[in-house]
């Protein structure tokens, strides 16, 4: 007897600048001045890697700690699909180790203590068939930057309705 079809869970479609991402913390950028950036690998369970596929992943809220040498993400929120198996408590915001080699974590401890540096997710994609996160050692922006990135902005925005309308227009003579 044969066994019904099972369709495929919806894959969440890709991003235009990096195909292969999964979510995006685009709030990051507009928060915090970003220094560097390191990809580090994650730790996660069977049903978390089906929702990650599934798209039901949110970063906007998450951040890095380091406890005793090691990093960890919180407030990523990865929501459990329903057909999530019934011996496995799937915890939406479980804290989530990352892996990273010893001697990057030593250099971003000292940068975070002594710099006021803090560490912060920038997305999530798939790398060689792997879940791997973005992290971004970043400083906070002051009120007055966040009003000039907001400028900054709407004058690309502006300028690209006025390059389409020029193309597009009629021509004055």
């Amino acid at each position: 007897m044969r066994t019904p079809f099972r369709r495929p869970p919806v894959r969440p479609r890709p991003n235009k600048k990096n195909p292969m991402s999964i979510a995006e913390n685009r709030r990051a950028r507009f928060e915090y001045h970003i220094e560097e950036q390191y990809e580090a690998g994650l730790v996660l369970e069977g049903w978390e890697v089906k929702a990650i596929r599934a798209g039901q992943v949110q970063l906007p809220d998450g951040y890095v700690v380091i406890r005793e040498g090691e990093l960890f993400l919180i407030g990523c929120r990865i929501n459990p699909l329903r057909t999530a198996s019934t011996h496995v408590n799937p915890l939406a915001d479980r804290t989530k180790k990352l892996l990273m080699s010893r001697a990057d974590i030593r250099r971003l401890i000292g940068k975070v203590e002594q710099r006021g540096f803090t560490l912060i997710p920038l997305d999530l994609h798939y790398k060689n068939g792997r879940v791997k996160v973005q992290i971004a050692l970043a400083k906070g922006k002051a009120q007055h930057d966040k009003r000039e990135t907001e400028k900054k902005r709407d004058w690309e925005r502006e300028k690209g309705r006025i390059m389409r309308h020029k193309v597009s227009g009629p021509a004055k003579d």
